[in-house]
């Protein structure tokens, strides 16, 4: 039952939504009425967005460094393949 009412949906259109030109015009003028509502950013918020960025790159990379740093000494201690945290020997 399921099925056949899939099947029977009616379609508005049907030759149109079949048809890929006109399927590709409506497609464009829809990016086209989007691209309209796009706000650029002002010099002053492109500035702070990129050293939002910036920073939080910066952030990643230091939690990314000490989790591996904690994880490379905590390995070599239980495997005793290196010193505890890369420390003397």
């Amino acid at each position: 039952m399921a099925e056949n009412a899939i099947e029977e949906a009616p379609r508005s259109r049907e030759g149109a939504s079949r048809n890929p030109f006109v399927r590709l015009v409506a497609f464009l003028k829809e990016v086209l009425v989007e691209l309209r509502k796009v706000v650029t950013p002002t010099r002053k918020e492109l500035i702070r967005y990129t050293l939002v960025v910036l920073v939080f790159v910066v952030f990643m990379m230091a939690l990314v460094f000490v989790l591996d740093t904690a994880f490379y000494g905590l390995a070599g201690w239980l495997f005793g393949d290196i010193p505890p945290f890369g420390l003397g020997g």
